[in-house]
């Protein structure tokens, strides 16, 4: 590699900000200094606020819609559908999945699933990159277990063992039967006249569905970062999501990646995707040099095998249910008598309460437990830069990879071979002291002025989350009166509970926001609202009604309730920009919807079990006959 015509050198990295680790040390005993650590985070999310916020991304069009290419799996001709079926659910992965399945279990044997992949899965289709792997137990985080009597090899399990689950449910539940998969939905319309939706796609199809269902999910739509001259470059480059073991060599089961020996390679990016393929780069690449704008937080993960003898004394009738709502109490701030997950979501909830506790009955008000809160975040974060102190062995490598916010400000991460990566040799970390990477050239990457030569570019610059529905989803709904979605939500999302929608009948949408909300596991989220679609759908076929839908009223009264609390902590505004507070900008009223049951996740779920169990779905109503 040359810099400016020579060879590059260590000093050529460019240089981060002064570290604060002993500034926010008081003098005596080694105490936190609350005032300079806050004034510390607060200059560190200055520096990388940026006025685009999310128009800063870029989508892959162009020379880059090749990106999106399927890798895995031939795209096979068939003849476009016409046909009718009872339920059509958009998206193959946890979403259809678990729909599916409790579709399936109350009867309801006529179920399409409608998936742009080739296969099942979802994210965990597309992202297989080396080290993919869930960061939340599997336990709670790989649903129906349970029911497909599956143990999970490992406690963090790695991307082709949940892959192959996706397919194990598809299998299970025979979902395969009837599923259209390479084939993207563009365009649903209700027809009020038949009480259906007409389903279009980008095969021809224009099929009906009695009732629809959504769930694209977050991770759903690829971005790049909007670099100056990323068109330019000559080398090989490549998304995440589409990982090109062609040109790396290995396979998504982990086989090394013989092709990169003796090449230099550049990864754009430090969140949770490259904290999981770094150590492979670095262990398979020539040269390694890892761009970073903002240090994740990485905790220690501790993933071990699961121990047969020990999985089979905790699986009893109910195992999993008893997880979830564990782990969601544990890490929520509910309430339970142990910890049966115990990791670091766990952990980050249970020091809090340890705070909150502390306190004096008289003192536990607002102010003092965010007090408490904030006194226990610090504890923690100071631990997590203490930890890359002991592991990495170039003290200003340590440096510029410390994390200066609040660990709820990102996405946390867990992992035991991230930090360890940057003590192999040929690994470098190009910390660009929040500014970002400033361009890009035909031979490679320029940052603060420097030209870094490599032969290919990782893009581990992660999905569109802060946009539009509509736009993710890549499709438009229109409901009754010819009403788009878009439009409706045009000042935000409005919902009952997150997945019904006044003036559009007949479809649900399984996602977290303005329900539980519950970030630290999706597929609780989503196993809830699966069960809850398939309670309401089997309601309205055992009794003869044509037509479901939130009432005006309804939607008003839970939206109010939703806007009639504080918001969350997750990413507030004061954060270091990242797509938990909307790249640092004013969400507006869209973002101000953005939220969950003010009381938890927890008591939504208890919530939403006793509106079920009710048998009347309060809210909804039910009508026969076309409208």
């Amino acid at each position: 590699m040359t810099v400016a015509g020579r060879p590059a050198r260590a000093d050529d990295i460019p240089a981060g900000g002064a570290d604060d680790s002993a500034g926010v040390k008081a003098a005596a005993g080694g105490a936190v200094d609350k005032e300079a650590l806050r004034r510390k985070y607060r200059q560190e999310r200055d520096k990388r606020l940026r006025p685009d916020g999310n128009d800063q991304y870029i989508r892959l069009t162009g020379r880059f819609a090749h990106y999106l290419d399927d890798p895995y799996t031939p795209r096979v001709p068939r003849e476009p559908r016409t046909d009718h079926v009872t339920v059509a659910f958009i998206g193959g992965g946890f979403a259809g999945l678990v729909t599916g399945a409790r579709l399936k279990e109350a009867g309801v044997g006529d179920v399409r699933i409608v998936e742009k992949g080739g296969d099942f899965g979802g994210t965990w289709y597309w992202n297989r990159y080396p080290g993919a792997q869930c960061d939340t137990a599997s336990f709670v985080y790989m649903p129906l277990l349970e029911e497909t009597g599956h143990m999970p090899t490992e406690k963090y399990a790695h991307g082709p063992e949940i892959l192959e689950h996706c397919r194990r449910i598809g299998k299970h539940y025979d979902l395969y039967g009837d599923a259209l998969f390479h084939t993207e939905v563009t365009d649903l319309e209700w027809d009020a006249a038949r009480s259906r939706w007409i389903i279009r796609t980008d095969r021809g199809d224009e099929f009906t569905a009695r009732f629809v269902a959504m769930g694209v999910g977050p991770l759903h739509v690829p971005k790049l970062p909007g670099i100056p001259g990323i068109d330019s470059f000559a080398g090989h480059s490549f998304h995440t999501s589409r990982w090109d073991y062609g040109y790396t060599g290995g396979d998504p089961s982990g086989a090394p990646m013989d092709r990169l020996a003796g090449r230099r390679v550049a990864v754009i990016g430090t969140g949770a995707t490259a904290v999981q393929c770094v150590p492979h780069l670095a262990r398979a690449c020539g040269e390694l040099y890892v761009f970073q704008r903002t240090p994740s937080s990485v905790d220690v993960r501790g993933n071990r095998p699961t121990d047969p003898e020990w999985f089979a004394r905790i699986a009893t009738p109910g195992w999993q249910r008893r997880w979830l709502e564990n782990f969601t109490a544990n890490q929520t701030g509910g309430v339970a008598a142990e910890d049966l997950v115990m990791d670091g979501w766990t952990d980050i909830a249970r020091r809090v309460r340890s705070r909150i506790m502390e306190l004096a009955p008289e003192d536990r008000t607002p102010e003092k437990m965010l007090e408490a809160y904030e006194d226990s975040d610090f504890e923690k974060m100071e631990e997590i830069r203490a930890r890359v102190d002991a592991i990495v062995e170039d003290p200003e490598t340590a440096r510029r990879l410390k994390a200066w916010y609040r660990q709820l400000c990102k996405r946390p991460c867990f992992h035991d071979e991230y930090l360890q990566a940057f003590n192999v040799p040929g690994t470098h970390l190009v910390d660009t002291d929040g500014r970002g990477v400033e361009r890009i050239t035909e031979r490679g990457v320029v940052a603060a002025g420097r030209e870094y030569e490599v032969d290919c570019i990782v893009y581990a610059s992660g999905f569109e989350v802060g946009t539009e529905y509509t736009r993710r989803a890549g499709y438009d709904l229109t409901g009754r009166g010819g009403v788009k979605l878009s439009a409706y939500w045009a000042e935000g999302m409005r919902t009952l509970h997150g997945t019904h929608v006044h003036g559009f009948p007949n479809a649900f949408i399984v996602q977290p926001t303005q329900g539980a909300n519950l970030i630290s596991n999706i597929p609780h989220n989503l196993t809830e609202a699966g069960g809850t679609i398939a309670m309401i759908v089997k309601y309205a076929l055992d009794n003869g009604f044509d037509e479901v839908e939130v009432t005006e009223e309804a939607e008003d009264a839970w939206v109010g309730l939703l806007l009639g609390h504080p918001g969350t902590l997750l990413g507030s505004p004061d954060c270091t920009p990242g797509y938990y507070n909307n790249e640092g900008q004013d969400p507006g009223p869209r973002g101000r919807l953005n939220v969950g049951y003010p009381h938890g996740a927890t008591a939504y779920f208890g919530y939403l079990d006793r509106w079920r169990a009710s048998g009347t779905f309060e809210g909804l109503e039910f009508r026969r006959g076309a409208a």
